[in-house]
């Protein structure tokens, strides 16, 4: 399928500068809709409109309110923007809200504009030229320093087809946007529509969506379903990132969400209560910035609050660019590489920028030279490096590959390609088609469970082994199931442990007996072995051996399953007796195709209690079945 370029195109500048009215003279459009914002004649809330460049594409337009008030429901706006024109007033040339715009953008990283000076109708060409060498001058060092600097008169159309023609060859040099990652739309707006229910509103950053696909709204981690979704006002079957889309959610309440969520694939993304970012701090700021200042943070189209610890810095001054970790007093969700505008508690002003180093850490100390190093190593670390590293972090965890596409913000078909690449590298270990542990977290364990079996056996010299459920239980205290069993199915080819039936041991473990073992187990074989048959019960047999009872039991236990078979609790036979029995049972049955308890009996010349308990240790083992009153080869 082919895919179309999606451009979002947005304004920005001070109050009264004339944004509303270019747009209106680009697209023929009003995107003022609010009674006040007509009745003052100021934008308030974001506007959206779209109008079709020269080239076919159909660009979507936000127009964001130019008033210091109204600042978040900008920012609410700015993230989704591929390119921006900077409007300026020829009548007053650059203004507060201007520059703050500016900076604003600027820490969003977005990297395409052009500048805009409308009214030009209202002063004369020597003070337009003035107004142009300060425009010029103040947004040295921006991405706008090199823009295109066009003159238009929005109400007579003076100027707009150049200005269309700039967009126009703009969008050819923006870069698309990702449409292969997990859907992921900011929502800006929420509303009903009569007939149709929740409708939210938002630019789609990445992935695609379609029409009955289940997502989820972050952080309250509500499941939705798309009934229907409109990009341009036109229906669609199918949005992609860059688009503005208006989605109408079945069996949802407008009261259950708000401006500030996320919709995003289910399961994509975490939601958290702290980032680790670098903060960048804007040049001409006044104050310093203390450890532990309250900020508003605003991530696509959330505000929310948070203390600024520094955690390589005493303090942050204009200028600076510094580690730190923002601690949130809401929980939002965010991936590795966004960008996050800091504005100061009280008075409101923009402060800085951050990015995203890592949206899921640990609470850290500050000045702590490991926490730094790593976080520096996030920073710059390409996909693979950092997938190993959430691997090596998670794996006490058994983490899958759907928890770890999560808490990269990879699409799950790019995490397999890594984990292909890390496997190949045996940094990592494949537990199963979907389960993957650090080969650190690996060997961590098999020094873990090499000390359980050395103890146990300095303990219990002569059993055979630790429990195969307790040394599970023990090695891996959450996760002793399924994936405990494969755990220790690597360590068996490993030949580092060995699994006997029910009981694990140490690779080159063997029972060792000393003189006095040896002597009381000479005792016990040679007892069984005179018994032949028919044994008496196993406590009338231990009794007859004069050595203490627990030394005694201890060796009996140590020989069971070699020279002596256990077949029930009461009952056990010397091996080579138990041998001539199975011998005989065998070539019974192929003679004869069957046999009764009472012929099997008869076979053994011994009593019904002997023949009962032997035919069922068989029909257990699995060397015979029985069928009504007879047996048969299994």
């Amino acid at each position: 399928m082919l895919i179309l370029k999606n451009i979002v195109i947005g304004t920005a500048g001070h109050i009264d500068h004339g944004k509303t009215t270019l747009i209106k003279a680009l697209t023929g459009r009003e995107t003022d809709r609010l009674k006040e914002e007509k009745k003052r004649g100021i934008s308030i809330e974001l506007g959206f409109t779209y109008f079709d460049l020269p080239s076919g594409r159909r660009a979507g337009i936000i127009d964001v309110p130019g008033h210091e008030k109204f600042i978040r429901h900008m920012l609410a706006g700015a993230g989704g923007m591929d390119i921006v024109m900077l409007v300026i007033a020829a009548d007053e040339g650059v203004m507060p809200q201007t520059k703050e715009h500016l900076d604003i953008l600027s820490l969003l990283k977005i990297e395409k504009g052009v500048i805009v000076i409308t009214k030009s109708n209202l002063v004369d060409r020597e003070w337009l030229e003035l107004i142009k060498e300060d425009i010029r001058e103040k947004v040295k060092g921006t991405f706008f320093e090199n823009a295109e600097l066009l003159t238009v008169d929005s109400v007579e159309g003076i100027g707009i087809d150049d200005l269309i023609k700039t967009i126009d060859r703009l969008t050819d040099e923006t870069e698309s946007r990702d449409v292969s990652s997990p859907a992921r739309m900011p929502i800006d707006r929420v509303f009903t529509v009569t007939g149709f229910g929740t409708v939210v509103t938002g630019t789609l950053m990445e992935g695609q969506i379609a029409i009955e696909d289940t997502l989820e709204i972050l952080p309250e981690k509500i499941k939705v379903r798309i009934r229907n979704i409109q990009v341009h006002g036109k229906s669609v079957d199918r949005a992609f990132a860059g688009q503005r889309v208006a989605i109408n959610l079945a069996n949802t309440k407008k009261e259950d969400i708000e401006r500030g969520y996320v919709l995003t694939a289910t399961g994509a993304m975490e939601t958290t209560m702290m980032i680790d970012a670098k903060l960048k701090v804007l040049g001409d700021m006044a104050k310093e910035i203390e450890n532990r200042t309250r900020v508003r943070l605003y991530h696509g189209s959330t505000e929310v609050f948070a203390r600024v610890v520094i955690l390589e810095k005493d303090k942050l001054q204009a200028g600076d660019l510094a580690l730190v970790q923002l601690r949130l007093e809401e929980s939002i969700a965010v991936k590795k590489g966004d960008r996050i505008v800091v504005r100061s508690y009280s008075p409101m002003e923009t402060i800085g920028g951050a990015v995203v180093i890592d949206g899921n850490p640990e609470k850290h100390k500050r000045f702590d030279k490991t926490t730094i190093e790593e976080l520096l190593t996030k920073e710059k670390g390409n996909p693979q490096d950092l997938l190993e590293k959430h691997i090596d972090k998670y794996s006490s965890e058994f983490p899958n590959i759907s928890f770890l596409a999560k808490i990269s913000g990879e699409h799950i078909e790019n995490i397999r390609v890594l984990i292909k690449q890390l496997d190949e590298k045996q940094k990592i270990l494949m537990l199963n088609d979907s389960t993957i542990i650090h080969r650190n977290y690996y060997e961590s364990i098999k020094d873990k469970g090499i000390e359980i079996l050395k103890k146990y056996h300095e303990k219990n010299s002569l059993k055979v082994g630790i429990s195969k459920e307790e040394f599970k239980s023990r090695l891996l205290p959450h996760n002793s199931g399924k994936l405990g069993d494969i755990i220790l199915e690597f360590l068996e080819e490993e030949k580092m442990i060995k699994i006997l039936e029910k009981y694990v041991a140490l690779y080159d473990f063997e029972i060792r007996f000393n003189t006095l073992q040896d002597e009381i187990k000479n005792l016990i074989e040679k007892k069984y072995l005179d018994y032949g048959f028919a044994p008496p019960k196993t406590e009338d047999v231990l009794k007859d051996i004069p050595y203490n009872e627990k030394e005694v039991q201890a060796v009996l236990e140590a020989i069971l399953g070699k020279t002596l078979i256990k077949i029930n609790p009461d009952i056990i036979l010397y091996k080579d007796a138990y041998l001539e029995i199975k011998d005989r049972l065998l070539d019974f049955l192929k003679e004869n195709g069957t046999i009764t308890l009472g012929e099997f009996r008869d076979l053994l010349n011994t009593s019904r209690k002997y023949a009962v308990a032997i035919l069922e240790y068989f029909d257990n083992n699995r060397v015979t079945k029985r069928t009504e009153d007879k047996r048969v080869l299994f």
